[in-house]
């Protein structure tokens, strides 16, 4: 008799939010009961905020903007990630924390936007990173691989004006060796010793 596979569901807690994932086993590639193999929905629930669901390429799509924005706080580069065609995008707000705005696939809904300080941020990334990590999904996630820094942006990271310390630093030495060498008095030319034979050339 075959057996109907069991609903899961994975459940992931931080002090702002909640993350539920459910699914499924893949029964057709042997999973067992425990596994999720199929994401049939998830939802995100938030402190004082408007609960997230939808299905699982909203779920990528949010693990795709999120990690690499925060990846690239912690190393110092604060940039937007996601634009205007993608279903979710992320950027800092000039006046601190960061904008969260997602966008539905029915046209006549519009845009949700979240304000996120630094702690929801963190939440946020935790509880993504622990459905990443979670040896119960057994479903590979078409996230991006994680790209090193271009290298504007590594220079970037460095304040202009400690950026301008080392040439202006050179430049100001240089130019001092010159003035000095300027008021250096002219060498006079050296008289023979008393007594000593001067050598000349044939004219």
């Amino acid at each position: 008799m075959n057996l109907s596979p069991v609903k899961q569901t994975l459940r992931y807690d931080q002090v702002s939010c909640r993350l539920q994932v459910e699914g499924l086993p893949d029964v057709s590639v042997g999973q067992g009961n425990e596994a999720v193999g199929i994401i049939t929905g998830w939802n995100l629930r938030w402190s004082g905020r408007p609960e997230l669901e939808g299905r699982k390429d909203h779920l990528l799509a949010l693990m795709a903007v999120v990690l690499p924005y925060a990846r690239h706080l912690i190393s110092g580069v604060a940039r937007p990630f996601g634009g205007g065609d993608s279903p979710v995008s992320i950027a800092p707000r000039e006046q601190g924390g960061h904008s969260l705005e997602l966008r539905s696939s029915q046209p006549d809904t519009a845009p949700l936007t979240l304000e996120l300080d630094d702690a929801e941020l963190a939440d946020l990334v935790r509880v993504l990173d622990q459905l990443r990590l979670d040896p119960r999904l057994q479903l590979k996630l078409e996230l991006p691989e994680p790209q090193p820094l271009h290298p504007r942006e590594v220079l970037e990271r460095v304040p202009l004006r400690r950026r301008l310390v080392a040439p202006l630093g050179g430049a100001l030495a240089v130019a001092a060796a010159a003035a000095f060498g300027l008021l250096l008095p002219e060498p006079r030319p050296q008289q023979p010793p008393p007594g000593a034979v001067e050598l000349r050339g044939e004219p």
